[in-house]
């Protein structure tokens, strides 16, 4: 008999094929896995930063990645071991719990930072940055701000900036390490870099006490506090013009507000390392404080109750307090001032940018008070 066509029970129709896709197999295999983790957060990669044990092996590529990078001359591409938590804290470790918790919760046991599914966790505030710019490196370099490294791009039209940039560094003792425009590119995020870099610390905020009693010690105390501004480049430019017209000081909110970033050092254009910033808990209770140790605490605002020009109050111990961008000055904020100032304006624009605000406010009291000195 050939073969079994001839047998009782045949298939006479033609086998369907197999259904397309897996019928949620695969979907169901993913569950309660949480999301995928990054690799600076990975133990068995080379970009790894976690606070936990570094596995052996790891250490043994990142310090074949460092010999590597020392021999060809660019930035080792390897993470910061201990700059980043990856633990969940007291209660139990990775494996405590494995119930899937509900959305945007923490599961039952655990503690520490909470990370949606799929999303990345914010990076450590307490990681080196990169400062860029020619002009913010040479005030950092001058200024003697701790740095580690120095990176410059190949090629570089070097100018008389570029030259004492290499040569303060060198004389500080300061790596310097040539790597290609790409690399530098990758490396600030495609931030406009001038061929420079420089890696520094995390920004070291003065304290507040210290801050207003050093500007107590000065002829004309001058400070000023930033209400909500979130674009760092206004802090940034906000601290320039501080530098520029005598204030002796910064102060911003530690939540909700933008922090002393590579991006706020680069506006500022260096500025930051010669006006010292604080941070404060509460802005309302620090407005008091300085009101209490005899400050004038005055706002900007467009509709505020006294001409700018008329500010009489310009020459003594004054506090400028400089709204967010878009909805100006807080409720408790604005309760706290003195009084607040509005800037006289010809045209009917709305208002002035946060940064701008400082700066013309600032210059009105340089120069009333160079007037009246």
């Amino acid at each position: 008999m050939a073969g079994n066509s001839q047998r009782r029970g045949r298939r006479v129709a033609s086998k369907a094929s197999a259904p397309k896709g897996s019928g949620g197999k695969n979907r169901d295999s993913l569950a309660g896995r949480g999301r995928t983790l990054p690799a600076d957060e990975r133990p068995w990669h080379k970009a790894y930063s976690g606070t936990e044990k570094l596995p052996q092996r790891t250490a043994w590529k990142q310090e074949k990645e460092r010999r590597a990078a020392a021999e060809e001359g660019r930035a080792p591409k390897i993470g910061q071991p201990g700059s980043k938590d990856t633990t969940w804290g007291k209660g139990g470790g990775r494996g405590a719990a494995t119930a899937k918790p509900a959305r945007g919760k923490q599961p039952a046991g655990r503690s520490g930072p909470r990370v949606a599914p799929g999303r990345k966790s914010n990076p450590a505030k307490d990681t080196p940055e990169l400062l860029v710019g020619r002009n913010p490196v040479l005030e950092a370099l001058r200024t003697q701000v701790p740095a580690t490294a120095l990176y410059t791009a190949q090629g570089i039209d070097v100018d008389d900036r570029v030259k004492e940039i290499i040569r303060t560094a060198a004389d500080r003792g300061i790596a310097i390490l040539d790597v290609s425009r790409a690399e530098l590119d990758r490396m600030t995020g495609g931030v406009l870099h001038q061929g420079v870099g420089l890696q520094v610390p995390p920004f070291a905020y003065e304290s507040f006490d210290d801050l207003v009693a050093a500007a107590l010690e000065q002829p004309a105390p001058l400070l000023v506090a930033l209400d909500g501004v979130t674009d760092p480049r206004n802090l940034g430019a906000v601290i320039r013009s501080a530098a520029a017209f005598g204030a002796q000081g910064v102060f911003v909110p530690e939540r909700r507000a933008a922090g002393i970033t590579a991006t706020a050092w680069r506006t500022s254009a260096g500025a930051a390392a010669r006006v010292p910033v604080a941070q404060v808990t509460n802005l309302t209770r620090s407005l008091k404080a300085c009101r209490d140790a005899g400050f004038v605490v005055v706002g900007l605002d467009a509709d505020g109750e006294t001409d700018l020009y008329d500010l009489e109050a310009a020459v003594g111990p004054l506090v400028v307090v400089v709204g967010s961008e878009g909805r100006g000055l807080s409720r408790l904020v604005g309760q706290t001032c003195d009084l607040t100032v509005s800037i006289p304006m010809i045209s009917e624009v709305e208002s002035l940018n946060a940064s701008v605000a400082a700066a013309v406010t600032l210059a009105e009291v340089a120069r009333r008070r160079a007037v009246e000195g």
